[in-house]
């Protein structure tokens, strides 16, 4: 008689019989639920609660359509965890489709909102297509450099380069640069993550360095004025300056340990503005101070090192490209808001994931998550069989 251990290895004997019972799975295993990494993805929306509902000058409606959108996020990372990445892989090509598609139909007939046209409205719905894109594009390329050598050789980085460049040119002519950055990020991620040549990313960045002056001349007015306030804020401080002073003062005046909670005055006098959105930390920090912020920066760096862990372990290349690459992609979204908010980086509008009031970056963010979880206890259960 043969077995199969683990490691893919026969083991050559005669009859043998399992010793002792069949270990009973866990609730999460049935779950397909790693109960860290919800840990601190509950943590995170607990502290989100309570920094918006002071943010938002403790308005009891407010919280609770982001307390129902929290709800509904999780339950889709429920529902998303039970389906195997074999699963996912087979339908990524579908959604990649459909969500350009949804791009396209918002640039045929998309709703406008602060100046850009972003949004579908389906009646009972009301959503933003390119947060999808943050999820589609890494599922798109991860499934495309899965079934194929890797280290993926030149002719197919740049195949997979086009599955990132045509949705972030869709995006950016909406106008988002922001979004269309993020989502370029992602898939070059899962390059990364693939084993890129380093000859060929050194290459990539001497041609994006060189094209950086070029691009000036394709951003919106409204873009140009962002850069130029990032640089110098003082120069209109009442004007494109305006946030980022703020911002800075709101975060100064909390010093190591923070006014306490609901005693922020930048916030609640409305010197602060979008604080219950992008500028949301800068709220927290004015609150809770030096520490509170660290403490906060410590439950995402848990979150993205739990997933990196979770993505490791996963059982095929699909699973640990799109999982490696989501969980880098988090972390740059936690990056890009807190740099913004204190001035390092140029304002793009990207909220502070789970902490920010919004609702489809939320589910998205949340979806990764489930995928992520997916990969990893489905492993671990295909592993248990294979020891019974």
């Amino acid at each position: 008689m043969s077995l199969e251990n683990e490691g893919g290895l026969l083991i050559r004997g005669g009859p043998t019989r399992l010793q002792g019972p069949v270990q009973q799975r866990s609730l999460a295993q049935r779950l397909h639920i790693d109960p860290p990494l919800l840990f601190g993805l509950l943590l995170l929306s607990a502290i989100g609660l309570m920094v918006l509902h002071s943010a938002s000058g403790q308005n009891a409606q407010l919280l609770f359509r982001q307390g129902v959108r929290l709800l509904i996020a999780f339950g889709v990372m429920l529902a998303v965890a039970q389906i195997s990445p074999r699963q996912w892989c087979r339908w990524t090509p579908w959604f990649y489709g459909l969500s350009i598609a949804l791009l396209l139909a918002v640039l045929a007939g998309g709703v406008m909102g602060k100046g850009a046209q972003r949004w579908l409205d389906l009646g009972v719905l009301r959503f933003q297509p390119s947060e999808i894109l943050k999820l589609t594009v890494p599922m798109m390329l991860s499934a495309y450099l899965a079934e194929r050598r890797l280290p993926p050789l030149t002719s197919r980085v740049f195949i997979a380069g086009g599955f990132i460049v045509l949705p972030a040119v869709l995006i950016f002519m909406q106008p988002d640069l922001g979004t269309a950055l993020l989502v370029a990020t992602s898939g070059v991620f899962v390059l990364f993550l693939a084993g890129m040549n380093w000859r060929l990313i050194a290459a990539l960045g001497c041609c994006a360095a060189v094209l950086a002056p070029v691009s000036w001349f394709l951003l919106h007015d409204y873009q140009r004025q962002r850069i130029v306030s990032f640089l110098n804020p003082e120069q209109d401080p009442l004007g494109a300056g305006y946030h980022i002073i703020q911002s800075k003062i709101a975060i100064g005046s909390g010093g190591l340990y923070g006014k306490g909670w609901l005693n922020g005055t930048q916030a609640h006098l409305e010197f602060l503005p979008e604080r219950s959105t992008d500028f949301i930390f800068a709220v927290l920090s004015e609150e809770f101070g030096l520490f509170g912020a660290f403490a906060l920066f410590a439950v995402y760096l848990f979150i993205t090192v739990r997933g990196l862990q979770l993505a490791l372990e996963s059982q095929d290349p699909y699973g640990r490209l799109l999982g490696g690459a989501l969980v880098l992609t988090f972390f740059v979204y936690v990056v890009v808001n807190i740099g913004m908010v204190t001035g390092v980086l140029p304002v793009v509008g990207v909220p502070l994931p789970l902490v920010s009031y919004g609702g489809t970056s939320m589910v998205s963010l949340m979806a990764a998550f489930g995928i992520l979880m997916s990969a990893h206890t489905h492993r671990r259960l295909l592993s248990e069989g294979r020891r019974r």
